[in-house]
């Protein structure tokens, strides 16, 4: 599979990154604040807005247990239904939000947590679906989002690679034509040196599908050096200030840092280019400055030139260096002014 389309905007190796901002819970509770990080999102050059579909009952169950208690990391001291409580995007807001991103012309989908949100996404007419990565192994889920036809794509973090293969047996069992597999560390930030972006290429050719790479590490260099990498499709979580201090807003990208995540990817892409040796059209102005073998001494017609008469010099316009030696002893054919390029008209 070399490439899938999503709104008609093709995915692969052969187009230009497709960069998915994650809005997740940096609204903050607000349905303004979503609008208006919609809209920034929609400016800055990204090609999708993602949302994530869930209730805190649809995740866990209210208990402070001790199971269901953080105890340490980002979210330290919340219980699970705490956090999504405060973490959601209530469903009475997607319709306004899918309408806002339609009128903005950016894709927009989400992600999934149970099949309600399913139903709720297809009502909206979703152009594709998300798998987390927590819930990569969740198989019924998988499932019913692959029976929608609609393009999927799954985060591989925390899964093994039987776990992998499951996820990908269920999608494609199940319907799925068109998927995307992205690499994942799910740790928040997520440590640079276990980014292990070599995974990505890997992804790709061992199941046959385009890759990526959902990025949790701060700022963008991780998912700029992705794209030589195979890197596909690019997802980064967004906010419109970190001092708003939202659940996820310490590893999330402000606007100016979505705009350069949108420009510096797609000019790593352009970079790859394919392997080739033939002079490149940017090289035809330098060309002429190569060293190249020049008269240096003015001489006479019929003159046997010596080493003395002759340079490897800058400009290129002459013979090439290499025929210095094969020059030493034949004679002129003309009188030669010192500075004149050396030629094989010019010798007998």
């Amino acid at each position: 599979m070399e490439e899938i389309s999503i709104n008609g905007q093709k995915i692969g190796p052969k187009h230009k990154p497709y960069i998915v901002a994650e809005l997740s819970a940096n609204h903050n509770g607000s349905l303004d604040k979503a609008l208006a990080a919609i809209e920034m999102i929609a400016h800055s050059g990204a090609d999708a807005v993602k949302l994530q579909t869930y209730t805190p009952d649809t995740m866990t169950i209210n208990s402070d247990a001790p199971d269901f208690c953080i105890t340490e990391g980002l979210w330290q001291g919340y219980t699970l239904y705490d956090l999504y409580q405060q973490a959601q995007t209530p469903f009475e807001w997607h319709a306004p939000l899918f309408q806002k991103a339609k009128e903005l012309g950016i894709s927009i989908f989400s992600t999934p947590f149970d099949e309600s949100a399913v139903e709720l996404l297809e009502s909206l007419d979703a152009p594709a679906y998300k798998i987390a990565s927590f819930e990569a192994t969740d198989i019924s889920l998988i499932q019913r989002v692959a029976q929608t036809g609609k393009p999927l794509i799954i985060s591989t973090g925390m899964a093994n690679l039987a776990e992998i293969t499951e996820a990908v047996a269920a999608a494609k069992d199940n319907g799925c034509q068109e998927l995307v597999l992205l690499h994942c560390i799910s740790s928040y930030p997520a440590p640079v040196e276990q980014a292990n972006l070599a995974t990505i290429a890997d992804l790709a050719k061992r199941f046959n599908c385009v890759a990526g790479l959902s990025d949790h590490s701060l700022g963008t260099a991780v998912a700029v050096a992705s794209i030589p990498l195979g890197a596909c499709m690019i997802e980064k979580h967004v906010t419109l200030d970190r001092n708003d201090k939202g659940p996820d807003s310490e590893f999330s990208l402000e606007p100016a840092e979505l705009v350069t995540l949108c420009q510096d990817t797609y000019t790593a892409w352009q970079a790859i280019g394919v392997a080739g040796y033939e002079r490149k059209p940017a090289e035809a102005l330098s060309a002429k400055f190569r060293r190249s073998l020049y008269f240096v001494k003015p001489l006479q017609a019929g003159a046997t030139i010596a080493p003395s008469d002759i340079r490897r010099i800058r400009p290129g316009y002459g013979l090439a260096p290499k025929y210095f030696t094969e020059i030493i002893g034949k004679k002129v054919t003309q009188d030669i002014a010192g500075g004149t390029a050396v030629t094989w008209d010019l010798l007998e």
